[in-house]
């Protein structure tokens, strides 16, 4: 007779939506760039000429599409971080800077969402950031816009407002490292692979969000990402 004491389902994939198409991509890892703004790095206390750059990840199913983020619970200072998201549909390891693009399927508005509170405290104890940076829905993102379609975003900007005031804007070339260096350096630290998407950083203006706020997250040339805290 069988063992039935435990019964194993496989996860659901997690997939992103296409704009202009009715495929899902499917989400293997989530990378985040730290401090990848001058302006953001200076308003958090690091020095941007001093660091290479650094990451933590967030698990795939914290990426959520539906427009509604719960605020999560252990925090009072819960504060948002608009960022770009590149998804990749190759990868490998040591990849050249000036081949990296090669490896992007599209780009995507994204949050990550922060108990910046929880952060301080992993920050003064020197221990990891997950609590604070890997809560559930922690990375709301709007659907992928393919390389084919919006290119390489040259000359955007990114911006989020609050309630409909701005918080947050800076133009992506802004960026200490930009997408084609964070997927080198990164590949030299993990095999990348196709449904990695990689969380570039935010610039500066980050700030705390209550129940009831929306926030509006924009990158020139992609769909528009509108989140309620619920």
């Amino acid at each position: 007779m069988a063992d039935t004491r435990y019964i194993f389902a496989p996860a659901a994939p997690v997939t992103l939506p296409v704009v202009g198409s009715d495929l899902l991509f499917p989400v293997r890892r989530v990378y985040c760039v730290g401090r990848n703004y001058a302006d953001h790095a200076r308003e958090m206390g690091g020095d941007p000429d001093a660091e290479p750059p650094f990451f933590f990840q967030k698990n795939p199913d914290n990426l959520c599409t539906d427009g509604r983020f719960p605020y999560p619970t252990l925090t009072a200072d819960l504060h948002f971080e608009v960022e770009l998201a590149v998804a990749l549909h190759s990868g490998g390891d040591s990849i050249p800077a000036e081949t990296a693009l090669d490896c992007v399927f599209g780009y995507a508005a994204a949050l990550d969402m922060t108990r910046r509170d929880l952060q301080a405290q992993a920050k003064k104890a020197g221990r990891p950031w997950e609590a604070a940076k890997a809560a559930e829905h922690s990375a709301p993102i709007g659907p992928l816009g393919p390389v084919t379609a919006v290119g390489h975003l040259d000359g955007a900007a990114i911006s989020l407002d609050v309630n409909g005031t701005r918080r947050q804007q800076a133009p992506l070339a802004d960026m200490i490292w930009p997408v084609a260096g964070i997927i080198a350096h990164l590949s030299r630290l993990f095999t990348l692979a196709p449904g990695d998407v990689i969380l570039t950083g935010t610039p500066a203006g980050v700030g705390a969000v209550q129940r009831g706020d929306v926030m509006e997250a924009r990158v020139d040339g992609l769909t528009p990402l509108r989140v309620e805290v619920v």
